[in-house]
This record gives structure tokens, sequence and C-alpha cells, in this order.
């Protein structure tokens, strides 16, 4: 069943069997397999502790890839059979761990977004809307996709944090890049308005952080999700710091970036069913020539894996070798003009095997492994 809206029925992100689009679900794709007590979050900051994998944020790190994340983030849960579940994230360690990746890559603990990080992008009335939302228990619905519990608004804090430590660390040079392995995801969420999963929008937040706090002059923010960024253009469109490059299947929700309105909007809409090869070659003809001209001084990635063949929230064709391929393209990139700095940011994907396989294949490229 393919996700899109007929007629004037309310705009969805994504359906499936299992998952209703209410605040009661039936068992769907994660199950049991949510994780996230208090005791799970505890016992996971003990056992990365022992493992010497937490680390003091004032030491170099030789290691040239950051890997931010933090247990509260599986904490945040929409119902079961919700297709942005916390075993997304169980899902990416059980492949980083399989596939020999997991030592090769610096973990540290995201912190708090403070509320001056939030406010550069959302409006004070946005922040407090969500802080009030999250419920003492239960769930609270923002929208049809979207809804909060107890521990929503941690985890909202924990991922935007996470972007801004991940560039505070590329920037003082511990890092070449960073990947924030996170969720609530952001890419969706407007100045003013929560939806599609999103409640805060974390590489929107992170650039901002680069410009406003950092000084750079030019970044670019690189997002291949297979649902459009709204929420990321919204906040950059028309500001000449900043070039946004995306494709996005096209028609799809969030139904927009179809018609570029501003010159630093690079959209690529493509039809369902895409393949890998097609999204190389427009990448080749249209997105690397922008990115040449711009010099961007940094580049954020808003790294969705849903455009995979196996996801079944998008109808596309991409494989692991693709996004390897696309971030190869954005590490040269980097390179060339930005000392390598790289901050990514997990968006969605909601096949479990192929997020996994997925997040390895950008972390190599992303370590040039």
């Amino acid at each position: 069943m393919r996700r899109c809206c007929p007629g004037n029925a309310p705009m969805r992100k994504g359906r499936h069997a299992g998952w209703t689009g209410s605040t009661q679900y039936n068992r769907g794709w994660c199950g049991n397999l949510i994780r996230g007590s208090p005791h799970a979050v505890a016992g996971t900051h003990k056992k990365a502790a022992r493992r010497g994998r937490v680390h003091d944020p004032t030491d170099r790190i030789a290691m040239a890839t950051g890997f931010f994340t933090h247990p509260e983030c599986r904490l945040h849960e929409m119902g079961q059979g919700h297709p942005e579940c916390p075993a997304r994230l169980s899902a990416i360690e059980d492949q980083l761990i399989a596939n020999g990746i997991d030592p090769l890559i610096q973990h540290e603990l995201a912190p708090l977004a403070d509320e001056a990080s939030l406010a550069r992008v959302h409006t004070r009335a946005h922040i407090d809307f969500v802080r009030d939302t999250a419920p003492e228990q239960g769930y609270a619905e923002i929208d049809a996709d979207t809804q909060m519990n107890p521990h929503s608004w941690r985890a909202a804090l924990r991922s935007a944090g996470a972007s801004v430590a991940a560039t505070d660390a590329v920037m003082a040079g511990r890092y070449d890049n960073a990947f924030c392995s996170v969720r609530p995801p952001g890419h969706h969420a407007e100045p003013a308005r929560a939806m599609g999963f999103c409640f805060f929008n974390n590489v929107a937040i992170a650039a901002r952080h680069a410009l406003d706090v950092h000084g750079l002059a030019r970044v670019a923010i690189i997002d291949f999700d297979v649902h459009h960024g709204n929420g990321t253009e919204a906040v950059f469109a028309g500001d000449e710091r900043v070039l946004m490059c995306s494709f996005f299947q096209h028609p799809f929700y969030p139904f927009s970036g179809f018609d570029n309105q501003a010159p630093n909007m690079v959209n690529l809409p493509l039809p369902a069913r895409t393949r890998g090869m097609e999204v190389r070659e427009a990448i080749d003809l249209i997105w690397l020539p922008r990115l040449d001209a711009f010099r961007p001084q940094m580049i954020f990635v808003s790294a969705g894996f849903d455009a995979h063949r196996e996801d079944e929230l998008g109808n596309m064709g991409l494989v692991e070798d693709d996004y390897a391929w696309i971030t190869r393209q954005v590490r040269d990139v980097a390179v060339r003009y930005a000392h390598g700095r790289i901050v990514s940011c997990l968006e969605g994907g909601y096949s479990l095997s192929a997020l996994g396989r997925s997040v390895v294949a950008h972390l190599k490229a992303l370590a040039n492994l």
C-alpha cells in the first residue's frame, strides 16, 4: 500500500497494516522490540562507560568520525506499531557491531539542547507548545502521524543537542565528521509547526549554530530522505548563506518542494520507483556543480534511508551502495572546501534491517573505511 493522499483526505506521512495512525495502536512492525525503560537507560550508560565508549568532550579524539546518541532517544515512542520506533536505533547499533564498525567510531552521549539553540530556528510559541504538550502519562497527539509520550520532550532535546554538540566537536577539530544516531527526527519540523514524526529541526538547528555561533559564511545541507524536507526549506529558503540540495519521491508526503521558489534550494523531485543509478546521474549533473560553485565551509546531512527499495514507507529503489556513493560525493566536496567537516543526522528509514545496513554504508563512507 503506497502513501498518497486520496482526494481531500488529511495528509499522512505513511501507513502500514499494523499502524492505525491514532493513539491506539495494534501490534505492528516494532511490537515488543520497543525498548527503553529508565533501567535500560541507566544500564546502557553504565555498559558504555565500562567499555570506554563515553569520552570526555575535552579530549582530542584521533578517530575521524564521531557517533552521537543517547539512551533517552529510545524512550520516546508513539505507540506499538508506529514505524518511527525505538528499535530503529537498536537496529543501527546491532549492525555496527555485526559489521565490525563499532570499535572504529567514537561514541559520545548527546547533551540536552538549550533553548537558545532551539530559538535560532523555532518560535518561542512553538518551543513552549512542544514542552507543554508532553503528557505525564499516555500519549498526546500532535497530528495523525505524530504523538508525544512522557519522554518525548527530553528525547527531542537530546536529538537537537546531539546535532549542536557534533557541530562543536567537528568545528573544534576533534572529529573530521560526525553522525547523530537520534530520534525523533527533524527535517519536517517548521519554525512554528511539528509534523511528520518531527518536533525540532535538528539539522537546521545545527546549521544555524555553525553560522551564528561559529561564524561560518556558507554551509550546505544535503537531504536524501524519501520525503521532502519541508521544514528545513521553510527555515532557509532565500538565505544566501545556505545551499540546500535534496532529492525526494514526488508526488508524496508532504507534497512540497516540487516548485523551486528560492534560488538556494536545489530540489530534485523524482518519480516512484526511481533507481539508484538515476539518482546518481541527477546528483552528478545538478547537485555537484552547484556545490562546487557554492564552496561550502561545512556540510550538514539529513540522512534518511527510507528511499531504500526495502522500505515500505517509500517507493524508490536505492540500496546500500547508493548511500555509500552519495556519502562519498558529499565527503569529497567537504574535503575540497570545508576541511572535511560534515555533521549527519538520522531522519527516516523504517525497514529495520535495511536501515541498519544503510547506516553502516553511510558511516564507512564518512570514515573512509
